[in-house]
């Protein structure tokens, strides 16, 4: 049985809130048919309004992350649907249990990072001392950096990132995420303005593909038409640069706070 299976036609059970996230996350478990997991559901009724962002459509976004991500063969999203739940429709995605000995981030002395390591920024530490905060330099992350550029998350902090043993990483909360306008925030910067690695460049190149077939006519059932034209309109762009996006001097680039 595939996880979107059990997560979609599964009985959900709320077993507690998450109680340090912004708008309504509740753990729950899901059985199906004999199998059982845990698993994250996000109701609509439970969204905090933004202001530009249209009003009870965070979990519509958080399923486009998910069928995008599944284009690119990366499986950077674990696995989410839109369904019916304990408290109306939201978004159910598979429960993702990082491995905590793995290092994503880490912050560093000196003005450049040391080999493995990609900059982001000097970061204040207290006692009006700073120190430079960086990012690892892993594949999975510069395929998520390539994903964000794509689906224009506003949001990457790095309590996002969710590595598991065996090297693979997740990524979680996509909800503010496909806006029309260029909302770009994220830590993982490391690589800004440099080449695309001819493999993001062919990823990108089916992902164009399909976004003027089956997965084009899917998200737009989640997101709107003018989403939908800017979300192919990245691609092409990307595709044209051939270089990962850099930071815009419009609008603050990294996220508060930024973990």
């Amino acid at each position: 049985m595939e996880a979107t299976e059990l997560l979609a036609l599964g009985e959900l059970t709320v077993r507690g809130r998450i109680g340090d996230a912004s708008n309504a996350v509740l753990q729950c478990s899901v059985e199906y048919s004999g199998k059982r997991a845990m698993c994250v559901y996000k109701p609509v009724a439970g969204e905090r309004p933004l202001w530009d962002f249209p009003d009870g459509t965070l979990a519509q976004r958080e399923v486009a992350a998910y069928l995008v991500s599944e284009a690119t063969g990366w499986g950077l999203v674990p696995p989410t649907v839109l369904r019916d739940g304990p408290y109306g429709e939201g978004m159910v995605q598979l429960w993702i249990e990082p491995d905590p000995r793995a290092q994503l981030l880490a912050l560093q002395e000196g003005e450049e990072a040391e080999p493995g390591w990609r900059a982001v920024g000097p970061a204040e530490i207290g006692g009006g001392r700073t120190a430079l905060l960086v990012h690892a330099d892993d594949i999975g992350l510069r395929r998520l950096a390539v994903l964000d550029a794509v689906i224009n998350n506003a949001d990457r902090k790095g309590g996002h990132l969710l590595p598991v043993e065996g090297g693979h990483l997740y990524a979680i909360d996509h909800g503010v995420t496909f806006n029309a306008e260029d909302k770009l925030r994220t830590l993982l910067w490391g690589w800004a303005g440099e080449p695309l690695p001819e493999e993001v460049s062919a990823v990108l190149e089916k992902l164009r593909g399909q976004l003027g077939a089956g997965l084009g006519e899917r998200l737009g059932e989640l997101i709107t038409e003018a989403e939908l034209e800017a979300l192919r309109a990245r691609v092409n762009a990307l595709l044209s640069s051939g270089r990962h996006p850099e930071p815009s001097r419009n609008w603050p680039a990294v996220p508060w706070p930024p973990i």
